[in-house]
């Protein structure tokens, strides 16, 4: 029989620095029990390797990590350590493609215009690449995501700052409401195992297949638009009404998972806000191939070709836009960073809670802080946010002290829902209608569209929704919190899966529950009655809410998302242990560069690694692992108790000295455990060697600190260069090779 195996997940930025210091720990502490811990390489450097194996020499060529992986997360045996990864841009892609192509990896650029069929190729194969293409290769089990209950005593004894509310605050959402996605919605639950074919015919009459679409019997389908032509007239009036009231502008997408409807939007907002500017140099821009899709930025650096008076020319009407529109809200604004100028740059889900925690204002040009037009144009769930706003509005800032905690039951397995949408998402080519036909030409679906149009299909299965369902009662009777389903009967996705979550419930015991089924407004307003009285409320949602939740109610609660528990048990008996919802973090690489500090905190790490030795203990018999996973637990509370997390400012602890003390007491509980005195026996030297030399070790991780740090690269470092600086400590290193 093998050994067990647990597979730790390469990725990027930030979490991918913090892996160079912290992995050689975990590999030796595992040794003593017989398990192994392997790596995969599922970076967005990686996985353009992977994908382009033609144009790389043999000693060059990597596998396929994430189809490798893919597989794995089907079987019984599956263990996997998810780190966060690059939800790629385009421009994000582009930056990793100049990177490898410098460091002599011979990938093609990304065909922004693919004039040949060559292009078409390669454009498709990049874009498959492109948002998020991980999570729903791996994520074959629906999640489990609440806060650790070290996390949440630690935030009860040592809050963090919360903005006053002001009874006068003019923040707001600002959302469609009719003519989007929620509004033409349209849904069926498939019969029989079918075929489904996606067919746009024009007003001429020409008939165009756009995607053809296996669905199995019970999947529910739906599709849906949003006109084009009614969102640019809501931005042109939400920008007229922020100038007239004086409160800042901002976009609030998700352009990285939503990788084809988002950019679109955020491009036509672009136009809309610079629209004096596109009007007067049109023609040049189109000459320079600016595609707003990717923000501003990407025009400001296409303008740089220009001679001196014509780049002029553009940048005194951009001037102009910014004199005679509305103030935007900015990504930083010290460098001049606007809100629209670079897609991935204000992700919905983690930008809202952050202006909501900053007491509903977000940051002008001039460095401060001003009540925020939060423009959300889809209204399927920009309500929750609102709902927040108002009851802060009305009751002030919560307190992490008293208030409840809102773990989340995501319904995401087997490409669930909207993030399984992006290779049936289109923009439309002329006006027409798009239809859903089954193999025998029944229409299922069907909408007038315009030229513009955004229309997209998406679907879930049957099996994923009965594991859901499934999830969510175990977890309740677990807390005995009260469970809720953030479910509109309104909407026609929702009522189809209301059908099947009352069919779901009555093949399990709930006699001890209470559950309730409410729209995401009515839920989120509930959540927040029982937060303000300290009770616990378990959020069961979509995926979409699962990705807003998680982050909305950590930030508030907790402080931050990246300190959730994220489980996805996977629906074969596998397990996959998310690292929290951090992201990757690329103002952390950026200081790191700048002065060799790394602010990451690796405390999703540490949650997820000690319940991935649980679940391997439990699956393998392996008691070794378990108590690795208790005494895990053990140093990371105390962690937390003393205050090791990293620091913001160098010269500071920081990730590589929170990984320190992580060692030293996972070692300490190790041998203190009485349940195995072998295990006991073999940690005791090494607790006792990393105290005696605690105070050079920690030097050393300050002494580096303070200078620029080169390490080959952003997207694709040298692995030598990013290793040694995340191991500066020759003392600590010594004794930790020297282990196991």
């Amino acid at each position: 029989m093998s050994s067990p195996k647990i597979i730790y997940t390469i990725t990027d930025e930030a979490p991918a620095l913090a892996t160079r210091s912290l992995l050689p720990v975990i590999e030796r502490f595992t040794r003593s029990s017989g398990i192994r811990v392997e790596t995969r390489d599922i970076s967005l450097a990686g996985r353009i390797l992977a994908s382009f194996p033609d144009a790389l020499t043999e000693s060059q060529r990597t596998g396929d990590a994430l189809a490798e992986l893919g597989a794995l997360a089907t079987t019984p045996e599956a263990n996997i350590i998810k780190l966060p990864n690059i939800s790629a841009s385009i421009p994000q892609l582009q930056a990793t493609i100049a990177e490898l192509q410098q460091a002599g990896l011979a990938v093609p650029d990304y065909p922004t215009d693919p004039q040949t069929s060559e292009d078409e190729a390669i454009r498709e194969r990049y874009d498959k690449i492109k948002g998020s293409a991980v999570n729903p290769v791996l994520r074959e089990g629906n999640s489990d995501r609440r806060a650790p209950r070290a996390v949440k005593q630690f935030a009860q004894k040592f809050p963090h700052s919360m903005g006053d509310w002001s009874s006068t605050s003019q923040t707001h959402v600002a959302t469609m409401g009719d003519n989007d996605f929620r509004s033409n919605e349209k849904s069926i639950t498939a019969e029989t195992d079918t075929t489904l074919r996606i067919q746009h015919t024009s007003v001429e009459g020409t008939v165009s297949i756009l995607k053809e679409v296996q669905v199995a019997s019970g999947e529910i389908v739906d599709a849906t638009f949003m006109s084009v032509r009614h969102l640019r007239a809501f931005l042109d009036e939400q920008l007229e009404d922020s100038k007239k009231r004086g409160i800042l502008f901002s976009l609030h997408l998700k352009a990285t998972m939503m990788k084809v409807s988002d950019p679109i939007i955020f491009g036509h907002c672009v136009r809309a806000y610079f629209s004096d500017v596109f009007a007067e140099h049109d023609q040049t821009l189109n000459q320079l191939g600016v595609n707003v899709n990717n923000g501003l930025g990407d025009l400001l650096e296409a303008i740089q070709e220009l001679p001196t008076p014509g780049r002029q020319a553009i940048e005194d009407s951009i001037k102009r836009a910014y004199e005679q529109g509305p103030a935007l809200a900015m990504v930083d604004s010290d460098k001049g960073i606007t809100n629209l100028h670079v897609p991935s740059d204000v992700i919905v889900d983690a930008s809202m809670p952050a202006m909501i925690r900053s007491s509903g204002q977000m940051w002008n040009s001039h460095g401060e802080q001003q009540d925020t037009k939060a423009v959300i144009p889809d209204s399927s769930y920009a309500g929750i946010y609102q709902a927040v706003i108002d009851d802060c509005i009305e009751h002030g800032a919560y307190d992490p002290t008293t208030m409840g905690s809102v773990p989340n039951v995501g319904l995401m397995a087997q490409k669930a829902e909207e993030y399984g949408s992006h290779d049936k998402t289109f923009e439309v080519s002329a006006d027409g209608l798009i239809k859903v036909l089954d193999q025998d030409n029944n229409v299922l679906i069907q909408h007038e569209v315009e030229r513009g149009d955004i229309w997209r299909m998406c679907s879930v299965k049957d099996a994923a929704v009965k594991d859901w369902v499934k999830l969510a009662v175990a977890r309740g009777n677990a807390t005995g919190a009260t469970v809720v389903f953030w479910l509109d009967a309104n909407r026609s996705h929702d009522s189809q899966l209301i059908t099947k979550v009352n069919d779901y419930l009555g093949e399990h015991d709930t006699d001890r529950l209470t559950i309730e089924i409410l729209s995401p407004i009515e839920a989120t307003r509930l959540s927040l009655d029982r937060i303000r009285r300290g009770e616990d409320t378990i959020s069961v949602t979509g995926n979409v809410l699962r990705d807003y939740n998680t982050d909305l109610f950590p930030i508030l609660e907790v402080g931050t998302s990246a300190k959730m528990l994220s489980i996805v048990p996977l629906m074969n008996g596998g397990g996959l242990f998310e690292t929290g919802a951090g992201g990757s973090a690329p103002k952390h690489v950026q200081q790191f560069e700048a002065e060799n500090h790394l602010r990451w905190d690796s405390l999703g790490e540490f949650l997820a690694l000690a319940v991935s030795f649980e679940h391997l203990g439990q699956s393998t018999q392996n008691r070794s692992a378990e108590i690795l996973g208790t005494a895990l637990d053990s140093a990371t509370s105390r962690l937390l108790d003393e205050g090791k997390s990293p620091s913001r400012k160098v010269k500071e602890l920081d990730n590589r000295g929170s990984h320190f003390y992580i060692a030293m007491w996972w070692a300490q509980a190790m041998a203190e455990q009485t349940q195995d005195r072998e295990l006991a026996q073999l940690f005791e030297p090494l607790a006792n060697e990393l105290a005696a030399a605690q105070d050079t070790i920690l030097q050393d991780l300050l002494d580096c600190q303070g200078q620029p740090m080169d390490i080959g690269g952003y997207y694709y470092p040298d692995p030598a260069l990013a290793a040694s600086s995340m191991r500066p400590s020759a003392t600590f290193n010594n004794i930790i090779s020297q282990f196991g």
